[in-house]
């Protein structure tokens, strides 16, 4: 990727300048060697020792600046601070990245597992039910199961169970489930079936027993976020005209960089704590800008967000003279996001709607394979029982196997298939099965229907995560959006008119801080908020996708922005 060949130049460009020997931690090699990283874990190393200078001088800097009155032992401290905390960062940078994609990769589990199961009840061949889930596949984990199956051909070991153990330390239902699949494939005929659907269950349970055990445990760390990084912040902007009446004063440029550097960098961490310890994500499908319902490039994105930026400015204006800033950047980035990721979330939308009734389709097309019926026939028919977008694919296959005269394989997966613009794994997944069902005839029925309930439990299984976790990532959703910004613009307008009316009774400014420092530090917070907690929210749910986040930030954006300003207002006119 190009992102990681340039986060790879910039690491050996700042490594050169530390010569000296280090040692590497074994969970760093293991998360460079996980990703691919063209730098070494010892590059990486040495280029955290030599990014805490320039963080420690610009940190000094800034703190002589903006806070000169501090004793200049209190800066040094800062600077040190800063300085062993970019290190740190860089060290455990690739950790994160790495914990972030493994737990992207683990979310495919069931359906690789699944795919296995399916080519057992054809044929207990564990090695070619490895390989053909991994050709009928892709990510890292059909790429780390290939791996084990090139590496373990023409050898007495087992790839299925060499890849178990590489993985079973992240997910450990990975390990029965595989163990279960290889016992099956010496059962006697009649039990097979039932050891298949065993390792099915083991692998579904697995992932429910452990999103529950996440959503248990994240609550916690996500009310003291809401607390201590949303709430508790805002609220004490309204304080701030009492504190200088009481004899304290806040310099505007410790009040900028404590809202608008500190805390945003305090949210990242911890929604970075949170995000790396989700057990399984259930990602959606991935949708690049290269897809041919897509288009338009970057110009979209780019018209969209210059219109956002003349909106925002004039209609700031006509707020407050400090909120053309706040507002052309929220409905500028919003809109920009907002209008380059629609196309992508479209696509997504689509094949959600494919996915919504695959396994009845599945169903349908297994039962009359089990009674006889040619699987393309079959096909046909199950076309005309199933609405909606899983219908409209069945028909669109069955016409381009009718016209171009090819086999199911061909029809779903060829060039000019009906998946070919469709980037749903699972749902090529159940296409590859259709074909080889067309290929081994009516046995390959019961296990069409098998794969059937298979993905009716997995869908069953991804809305129970999804709800356990939805109290918490609605919460931040809906903060991010909305109530952040409506607190923020009331706190600010309390704030300017307890100044005035303290003004008008004393004659004296009582806060350092003046309305349009306070609107527009609080404002960029706020807009930090959206970004960061919405971030953190979809990350929860879906995983770090990045056409989805980036569509969900842009539409967060522009409800906060509209939030922040509409709250302003009418608490301006309330106080």
């Amino acid at each position: 990727m190009v992102a990681d060949a340039e986060l790879a130049a910039v690491t050996d460009r700042l490594a050169r300048a530390y010569p000296w020997p280090v040692t590497a931690g074994d969970d760093l090699r293991r998360a460079v060697a996980f990703l691919d990283f063209e730098s070494d874990a010892e590059t990486v190393v040495r280029a955290g020792y030599v990014a805490s200078v320039p963080v420690a001088l610009c940190a000094f800097v800034g703190a002589t600046l903006l806070t000169p009155g501090f004793p200049a032992v209190t800066r040094l401290l800062l600077a040190v601070t800063g300085g062993l905390a970019a290190t740190h960062a860089v060290h455990r940078l690739p950790v994160g990245l790495a914990a972030l994609r493994r737990t992207r990769a683990l979310g495919e589990t069931a359906d690789l597992v699944g795919r296995a199961a399916l080519r057992m009840r054809l044929e207990p061949a564990p090695e070619r039910a490895a390989a053909f889930a991994t050709r009928t596949g892709d990510g890292p984990l059909a790429s780390s199961l290939e791996s084990h199956v090139r590496r373990e051909r023409g050898t007495p070991d087992s790839a299925l169970e060499s890849f178990a153990a590489e993985w079973s330390p992240w997910f450990p239902a990975l390990d029965r489930a595989v163990s279960l699949l290889l016992t099956s494939a010496d059962a006697p005929e009649g039990e097979r079936s039932r050891s298949l659907d065993r390792a099915l269950e083991a692998i579904l349970d697995g992932t429910h027993d452990e999103m529950a055990d996440f959503a248990a445990t994240v609550r916690g760390p996500t009310t003291a976020l809401y607390a201590f990084g949303v709430l508790l912040p805002l609220t004490l902007v309204g304080v701030l005209p009492a504190a200088r009446a009481a004899g304290i004063v806040f310099p505007a440029s410790a009040f900028v960089f404590v809202y608008d550097v500190v805390l945003p960098l305090t949210v990242v961490a911890a929604s970075a704590w949170l995000l790396v310890r989700r057990p399984v994500a259930l990602p959606p499908p991935r949708v690049d800008g290269d897809h041919p319902d897509v288009g338009a490039g970057p110009w979209r994105g780019l018209l969209a967000g210059a219109a956002g930026v003349a909106v925002g400015w004039v209609g700031g204006g006509a707020v407050a003279s400090w909120a053309s800033p706040v507002a052309a950047a929220g409905f500028g980035l919003g809109a920009a996001l907002a209008a380059h990721y629609y196309p992508m979330a479209r696509v997504r939308r689509r094949v959600r709607d494919v996915e919504s009734r695959l396994d009845d389709a599945l169903y349908l097309v297994g039962r009359r394979v089990d009674d006889g019926t040619a699987v393309e026939t079959a096909v046909e028919a199950a076309a005309d029982d199933i609405d909606g977008a899983t219908g409209d694919l069945l028909s669109e296959a069955a016409g381009v196997r009718s016209r171009l005269r090819v086999g199911v394989r061909e029809a779903f997966l060829g060039e000019y298939g009906a998946l070919a613009d469709v980037p749903s794994p699972r749902t090529r997944g159940a296409a590859a099965l259709l074909a080889v069902a067309a290929s081994e005839g009516r046995p390959a029925g019961g296990a069409v229907v098998a794969t059937a309930d298979h993905l009716r439990d997995l869908r069953s299984v991804e809305r129970e995560a999804r709800r356990q976790l939805a109290s918490v990532t609605g919460t931040l959703g809906n903060t991010a959006a909305f109530f952040a910004p409506l607190v923020a613009g009331a706190t600010v307008a309390m704030a300017a008119r307890m100044a005035e009316t303290d003004l008008s009774l004393s004659g004296e400014a009582t806060t350092a801080l003046s309305t349009a420092t306070l609107g527009l530090s609080v404002g960029a917070y706020a807009l930090c908020l959206a970004v960061l907690l919405t971030a953190l929210s979809t990350g929860l749910d879906r995983g770090l996708d990045r056409t989805l986040v980036g569509y969900r930030v842009g539409l967060a954006l522009l409800a906060a922005t509209g939030s922040y300003l509409a709250s302003f207002s009418g608490a301006s006119v309330l106080f």
